[in-house]
């Protein structure tokens, strides 16, 4: 990967992060509905346009790939309706989140039509922030900081943890799923 790629990559993510940081500061519930809506965008949008090369090449091969792309658009999905049933968002909210996932899909789209290692390292470094928010999440609700309430039903299913399950429980696991995120991107970002 070339230093311009990479410092590109890691710009946006520095960009990114700083309007989720003025957005939402230490709101990380809310944040998380922001972020986990955009973070759907990028598996779907890989994992489509390697679909339709596979179509277009009319080869095969391409399935594993496809696959855990869209099961990480599908995890982010996921990750997005533990969030809205805990922060319930508002009407507001909801309409920054549909402008939000509109804007970074062009966006995303164009970057991984012609630039496909350099979106892949873009959602490494995304990945990794989202560990790190996260992490500070966690900590907040470890502190006392934030309630750390009963996960939700659907978290609980999802993830086959115990009924007793915590809003900490569930923010660790959600943060082992975009560490993993992370490592499958900068895969990608090598070996596309």
């Amino acid at each position: 990967m070339n230093k311009i790629s990479d410092w590109f990559a890691m710009s946006m993510t520095k960009f990114f992060r700083f309007v989720a940081d003025t957005f939402f500061a230490k709101r990380y519930g809310h944040r998380a509905v922001v972020l986990e809506t955009v973070a759907g965008v990028p598996g779907m949008v890989a994992g489509m346009w390697i679909h339709l090369r596979s179509l277009r090449k009319m080869e095969t091969g391409y399935g594993p790939k496809i696959r855990e792309l869209l099961a990480e658009a599908e995890n982010e999905r996921m990750h997005l309706m533990f969030f809205v049933e805990i922060t319930k968002p508002n009407i507001f909210e909801r309409w920054l989140v549909l402008f939000a996932q509109a804007i970074f899909w062009v966006f995303y789209f164009i970057l991984y039509v012609f630039f496909p290692r350099t979106a892949h390292r873009m959602i490494h470094y995304f990945e990794e922030e989202a560990v790190k928010s996260y992490t500070e999440y966690l900590k907040m609700v470890e502190s006392g900081q934030v309630e750390n309430i009963p996960a939700p039903q659907l978290a609980i299913d999802y993830y086959k943890m115990k009924k007793s399950a915590k809003l900490s429980d569930l923010i660790k696991k959600v943060r082992a799923d975009e560490a993993h995120h992370a490592e499958i991107n900068y895969k990608y970002s090598v070996d596309t």
